[in-house]
């Protein structure tokens, strides 16, 4: 029996999405479903949900709970990862609170930042640990780790591990849709082109019957920034770098020196910059699973419609050798990006067929779209170093790098934040005295 793994499976609403998706794939009959999280309690509801899920969609599939991690990946053809080492209580919290001491704000903190600095040093770990139980007992397996920091997690799996690894975001698919229904215009029919990396790719391409549309997008964008909307920090990079980028304004906000900064406190308002939104986001997603949980696990007239994520659709493309092309995370080898560095994770079209995975050549960015990204890549690879060396001045470095933090604190202020977090995550994070993971 062909087996997929859902590393994280307490993730129930997520769960459901992605293995509701691959329910609806007819390639995929037969298959065992197998979940698997240390929160028992989560990874019950999910084994309930998706056994009313499947009864009621009357599919040939098994579904089975493991307590092993080991056992969970053996023999797996697919291993899909949406794991959060720390949660919200105590690491997320932390991630925002101890920097807020220091005057350096966030809104998402889970990608760079000093925030998503220290969710890498915390899970890198862990997903070394999933490598170590693959090679051993799924060897072949492929990885699709939906796990944020994207970048940083996926480069480590394919640097470090033997494990065939792609990373899989959300906006990608979402990107050119969401921006023409903000501007009104009408989306069908349209040709894209997006590259870049994870949150920071770029729609370098907008067509529809070969005219290009950016000079439309460019006049209605600029209309709609006189009043407040929700997109407004890339519309701005989109007026001074000249395209547009696919993760949000929030998340954008923060990736970047312009827009969060103590000396201009306006800029806040006048970019509609939500502050700790993350934070926010998560005590909302605990309550609301609190109310929708009862109807979500016991429902036994549960349904599903097939939803937007890459992950079904791959692994159907891979069963039934039907080509599917999307936005996948990769390493740089070869220059797919001839203007990032070669160590970089980046985020380019793929296809998927029964071959496996296969990354597409871009070419050369604009200069200033991977200037942009490489000050992004420059602490990415330096949080890599720290966690693959166990290095603590390597930490230090990456937040120097950062661009949000550098523009913030001085040196002395980031090594002691550093300190400060490295203290305050305790066993959550390797000891960082100068000891190497990797042996």
């Amino acid at each position: 029996m062909s087996k997929i793994t859902f590393l994280g499976a307490g993730s129930t609403v997520f769960a459901k999405n992605v293995l509701g998706d691959c329910m609806l794939v007819p390639a995929l009959e037969g298959f065992e479903f197998a979940l698997f999280d240390i929160d028992e309690q989560r990874l019950s509801d999910s084994e309930k949900m998706l056994t009313n899920l499947k009864e009621n969609l009357n599919k040939n599939i098994q579904i089975k709970a493991y307590h092993d991690r080991k056992e969970a990946l053996r023999d797996a053809k697919y291993v899909i990862n949406a794991i959060q080492v720390g949660g919200y209580k105590p690491s997320t919290v932390i991630d925002f609170e101890i920097p807020k001491k220091y005057g350096l704000r966030q809104t998402i903190a889970d990608t760079v930042g000093i925030g998503g600095i220290f969710r890498n040093l915390r899970t890198i770990p862990v997903m070394l640990d999933f490598a170590k139980d693959m090679e051993e007992v799924c060897p072949n397996a492929l990885f699709l780790n939906y796990t944020n920091p994207m970048a940083v997690l996926t480069g480590v799996m394919n640097r470090f591990t033997n494990i065939k690894t792609v990373g899989l975001c959300h906006s990608v698919q979402v990107c050119t849709k969401e921006l023409f229904r903000s501007l009104g215009i009408d989306s069908k029919g349209v040709q894209e082109k997006i590259a870049g990396i994870n949150h920071m790719a770029w729609l370098l391409e907008v067509k529809k019957d070969g005219k290009d549309l950016y000079p439309e997008i460019k006049k209605r964008a600029k209309e709609k920034q006189k009043t407040k909307h929700h997109d407004m920090v890339r519309f701005e990079l989109m007026d001074k770098f000249g395209y547009y980028v696919t993760e949000s304004s929030e998340h954008n906000a923060e990736y970047h020196p312009y827009f969060i900064k103590s000396r201009y406190p306006e800029l806040i308002d006048k970019y509609n910059i939500p502050l700790d939104e993350y934070a926010r986001r998560c005590v909302n997603q605990i309550e609301n699973w609190e109310r929708m949980r009862e109807d979500l696990v016991n429902n036994k007239s549960l349904d599903h419609t097939r939803t937007k994520e890459y992950g079904s659709r791959i692994i159907e493309a891979i069963e039934t050798d039907i080509p599917f092309k999307f936005g996948g995370n990769v390493l740089n080898t070869g220059r797919l990006i001839s203007n990032l560095p070669e160590k970089a994770c980046v985020e380019v079209p793929c296809i998927a067929d029964r071959s496996g995975i296969t990354p597409t050549y871009v070419g050369d960015l604009p200069e200033q779209l991977a200037a942009l990204n490489r000050t992004n890549i420059n602490t990415q690879l330096l949080t890599i170093e720290a966690a693959i060396t166990g290095k603590r001045e390597h930490i230090y470095q990456a937040a120097m790098l950062d661009p949000h933090t550098s523009a913030e604190l001085s040196l002395d202020d980031i090594v002691s934040l550093c300190d400060d977090l490295i203290e305050a995550h305790g066993e959550w994070l390797p000891k960082f005295d100068g000891s190497p993971v990797l042996v």
